[in-house]
């Protein structure tokens, strides 16, 4: 069914829906925090479930990136598109607002929470302790509460769950906004395109599951629409609605210090500590490469952008940890878009947009890798399939040459299955002598798992019967996107 004909639906979050509307039919204080990665989808959740009357008595307020007199002046600008005929004059005045606003029964949403974290705010948590103190005195009588939204986990932990801060074990209730799961993904597509695997596993590698991108590209026409017309329209027309996002929302909070950092990873997803080193020596200075450490550091635990994972079972402190882009979307741009993009002011876009398109053919490769992991834990969450996980989906490889791309375990049944994963379906074959290679040096480093049942998969996007075939006469089980999203 093509997007025009089916107006955009809201789509996926129940169990968060769930959970706010039960705290807003509790009928007395509340303090909730919402966090989740920009574009998440917070504060729609909010929209979504307010009902007329809860709108109609709800403030909201977008702190901006500023000093006092910045976020004053737009607090007070908010104000006055909603209405209110108050005004604050420093942020003690707008703490004391926000007290009394709960105490006359509004919901105020304060979104970007996170930048009250920057030292020339920092007195406002102070002022809001003493508003939120005296409320949760009085939370039967209270029929209001505020709502705060934060996109920078790091420093919404730091004001709202750090034992030093002045607002820690305030809040009443918390909400972590993830990505969307396959299934509302695949109901956006079956709505509004069609659910075809290669088709999703492009829109997953770009898209992952942040219902904004979603929308966008349904809004500009190209849900449905081939690859390069879907690019075209969303990153390379002047009014492309994606073409600024990841410097607007990503890089801009890092002002330019960690691009060298996220531009090797997102070029070799899997990097070690050494192999980011060895890259930075060879274009920066010596003081720079002694700052890689701290760098990795601010970029995974601040900005969650990047993470360390490790091979399964290994120790929390091993060296053999790999370093990778968590956001699909900003691998995607980072790696395959920006350039291209960019050179659109002096190329045919056309051929700009086609050299984006292989770049990203590319990365899909390791995005399958993640995809079937996630389907995988997906599948076993909802009891679908013949494989009940009983630990996380993970890879696993050694020092030497040894890669596996999926390893699964089901602990009950005493079965280990080993997994290959190519977005090529004629490259599957070729890659059996490596997985079962790979599978022997994982049970001779793990001897306990020698006498369970081992399986052998290999995953592609689709898998023809005639490959399927040979693949089940050589002992492997074929499983493509549609088997892997059947029934979700």
């Amino acid at each position: 069914m093509s997007s025009h004909r089916t107006a955009w639906s809201f789509y996926g979050r129940r169990s968060e829906l769930a959970q706010l509307r039960a705290i807003l039919d509790r009928r007395r204080w509340f303090f909730l925090q919402i966090s989740g990665r920009r574009r998440i989808g917070k504060t729609t959740l909010i929209q979504h479930v307010l009902n007329a009357e809860e709108r109609a008595r709800t403030l909201y307020i977008q702190i901006p990136d500023s000093d006092p007199v910045g976020v004053i002046a737009a607090c007070n600008g908010y104000l006055e598109t909603f209405g209110m005929a108050e005004r604050v004059s420093d942020l003690a005045d707008l703490a004391r607002l926000i007290g009394r606003l709960a105490e006359a029964g509004r919901i105020i949403a304060i979104d970007e929470f996170q930048y009250f974290h920057r030292k020339q705010l920092g007195d406002f948590c102070s002022f809001l302790q003493a508003e939120v103190d005296r409320l949760s005195a009085r939370s039967g009588e209270v029929k209001g509460g505020l709502i705060a939204l934060g996109s920078l986990h790091t420093e919404m932990a730091a004001l709202l769950e750090d034992r030093s801060a002045p607002l820690f074990n305030r809040t009443t209730d918390r909400l972590e906004l993830g990505h969307l799961d396959f299934g509302s993904i695949l109901e956006i597509l079956r709505t509004h395109a069609d659910d075809d695997p290669r088709r999703l596993l492009f829109l997953w590698n770009l898209f992952e599951g942040v219902p904004k991108f979603y929308r966008d590209a349904y809004e500009q026409g190209v849900l449905a629409a081939n690859r390069r017309q879907l690019l075209g329209r969303l990153f390379f027309a002047s009014s492309s609605p994606l073409r600024g996002e990841a410097d607007n929302w990503f890089l801009r909070e890092l002002r330019g210090r960690y691009d060298m950092v996220l531009q090797h990873l997102a070029r070799n997803p899997g990097c070690t500590n050494a192999d980011i080193v060895a890259a930075i020596a060879q274009v920066s200075r010596a003081d720079e490469v002694k700052q890689v450490g701290g760098y990795l550091k601010i970029l995974s635990e601040r900005y969650r952008m990047i993470e360390r994972k490790l091979p399964i079972f290994a120790p929390e402190k091993a060296r053999s940890g790999r370093y990778y882009i968590r956001d699909n979307f900003l691998r995607a741009w980072l790696s395959a878009l920006q350039r291209p993009v960019a050179a659109t002011a002096f190329r045919p876009m056309d051929e700009m947009i086609a050299q984006a398109d292989e770049r990203l053919a590319t990365v899909e490769g390791f995005g399958l890798e993640a995809m079937a992991g996630q389907l995988y834990e997906e599948r076993s969450r909802l009891g679908l399939g013949d494989f009940p996980l009983s630990e996380r989906i993970s890879g696993y490889w050694d020092r030497g040459n040894v890669e596996i791309d999926l390893v699964a375990l089901d602990e009950k049944n005493r079965r280990i299955r080993f997994g290959t994963c190519r977005r090529d379906p004629d490259r599957l074959p070729a890659s059996l002598h490596g997985l079962h290679l790979g599978a022997k040096a994982f049970l001779n480093a793990h001897g306990r798992f020698q006498k369970w049942t081992k399986e052998f998969v290999a995953i592609a996007p689709t898998i023809p019967a005639n490959l399927r075939a040979k693949l089940t006469a050589a002992g492997v089980l074929a499983e493509d996107i549609l088997d892997l999203t059947q029934g979700i």
